[in-house]
């Protein structure tokens, strides 16, 4: 029998301080006189309360070290708590929403996915606009620090690969763990402020260069504009790209920064593959959209390498009508978008390390074909890979697979055409943000969406977020069984 008080415990803190949050969007609406922070802190008050009550009612199974089944209980459970409580703001709020949209908003919020309910974003108070953004950005961080201590340990998608950096969160390196955590809660936040004083300078107001710098570094994707990212031009579009792709980097390397090791992020794969590729996309975009469009090209340039950083990113920023671009860059954004960024940062899909594992698993496949009696190893940054990495890699991709196409399928039977029901999977399980095709608004609102795909994309966003196979282990008996 597991127990789940170690996990309510941790779960009941993190919702109280969901709670102590709300308080933030509650002063600025205080501070503008819109007449809407009380609705925050009554938020307030139920979270930190229903939080607490969980916590102290937990508190005597407290200790340092979590199980395996636990560390899974946890991981899923945080993603599924911090949203119902998220949702409050929305249902007693300006916005009115029902439960559906509520909680769809939030864990697009959460699981920085960006696909939203709203219409008329512009009106909207700054609490419910700053509200929605703050989701992305402890989203953000939360994936980060998951991704960086607990998948490695849960073996999920061969990130037991990163378990030799000393990541372990198990036994006796906790104490490590909470140093990482640390270190990844400064450098997220100096990249944030850094983020919104360029966004300032470069012209956005107080409010806009906060709401965007929140969702740019948690590449979560919300705005606080109809238009998204088409209300600014120019060189506010550069500056979001770099914010985007710094974000999308692995964390692991800033901290080794922070420690004054300079060399390993210019030296990792992961890195020059990922820069790499979003340069390739550019390049054949651009191309594209001169030679066969007529398009001028400082024009195409600024908005393609938005644009593409955006959904290789997970951002799902748009600056232009991404559904008018033609069939052969649509294309290309949707494939970048089931790339997505690095490991260990706060990009979503299935990431650029699990791309080159299974590259070179091919590559040393089709070796073996031509030379069955080699002795030839899965290599990467010149380590030798294990079968259970490589094992669990392929595995992913088998599932990440499958579920997209039974969500595809799901969604079309809730009376999706066949491009909103393809885009809005995508979009969902690689956290992508942008949906295209019937029933979706000119703003990109989801809000005329059947009640059912709401909450298939609802389960879908999780999914991708967590990985799949975090989410998919809870319904087999065998782990409830120990």
């Amino acid at each position: 029998m597991i127990d789940l008080r170690p996990v309510g415990y941790v779960i009941g803190l993190l919702v109280t301080f969901l709670g102590v949050t709300m308080l933030v969007p509650a002063l600025f609406d205080a501070m503008e006189g819109n007449g809407q922070w009380p609705v925050f802190v009554q938020s307030s008050m139920i979270t930190s309360i229903s939080g607490a009550m969980v916590s102290l009612a937990c508190a005597n199974a407290t200790r340092k070290n979590l199980t395996l089944q636990q560390v899974f209980l946890l991981t899923v459970g945080v993603w599924v708590a911090l949203p119902l409580f998220g949702a409050l703001p929305f249902i007693i709020g300006a916005t009115n929403a029902n439960m559906t949209d509520a909680m769809f908003e939030a864990v697009s919020g959460m699981t920085t996915t960006g696909a939203t309910m709203f219409i008329g974003l512009d009106d909207l108070p700054i609490g419910i606009n700053l509200w929605r953004v703050i989701l992305h950005w402890l989203g953000g961080l939360g994936i980060v620090i998951v991704a960086m201590l607990f998948l490695p340990v849960m073996k999920v998608g061969g990130m037991q690969f990163f378990k030799s950096e000393g990541f372990d969160t198990l036994g006796k390196v906790m104490p490590r763990a909470l140093d990482i955590s640390k270190a990844l809660i400064q450098i997220y936040v100096a990249m944030t402020v850094a983020c919104a004083l360029v966004f300032n300078a470069l012209g956005m107001s107080g409010e806009d260069a906060l709401i965007h710098a929140l969702s740019t570094v948690s590449t979560g994707g919300f705005s606080s504009h109809d238009a998204s990212f088409g209300a600014f031009s120019g060189n506010l579009e550069y500056a979001a790209t770099v914010f985007m792709l710094l974000a999308t980097l692995p964390f692991i390397r800033y901290v080794q920064i922070m420690h004054g090791h300079y060399r390993p992020i210019w030296r990792d794969l992961q890195v020059r593959a990922y820069l790499r590729w979003n340069l390739y996309a550019i390049i054949a975009i651009v191309i594209y959209d001169v030679w066969v469009e007529d398009a001028p090209v400082a024009v195409s340039i600024r908005e393609t390498v938005f644009n593409v950083a955006s959904a290789f990113s997970g951002t799902g920023f748009t600056s232009v009508d991404l559904s008018q671009w033609g069939t052969f860059p649509f294309l290309i954004l949707i494939i970048v978008g089931f790339i997505g960024g690095c490991t260990s940062s706060t990009g979503c899909s299935i990431k650029v390390f699990r791309y080159l594992i299974l590259i070179e698993a091919i590559k040393v496949q089709m070796k073996r074909l031509h030379s069955p009696n080699a002795v030839i190893s899965v290599r990467y940054d010149g380590q030798v890979v294990g079968r259970d990495v490589i094992d669990s890699v392929i595995l992913l991709f088998t599932m990440f697979l499958l579920s997209f196409g039974v969500l595809v399928v799901l969604l079309s039977l809730t009376g999706l055409d066949v491009r909103a029901s393809v885009t809005a999977a995508w979009t969902s399980i690689a956290n992508v943000g942008p949906v295209f095709g019937g029933g979706v608004a000119s703003t990109g609102a989801l809000t005329a969406f059947p009640l059912a795909a709401k909450w298939i994309m609802i389960f879908g966003m999780l999914l991708g977020r967590l990985e799949l196979l975090s989410v998919f282990v809870l319904f087999m008996p065998r782990f409830w069984r120990g």
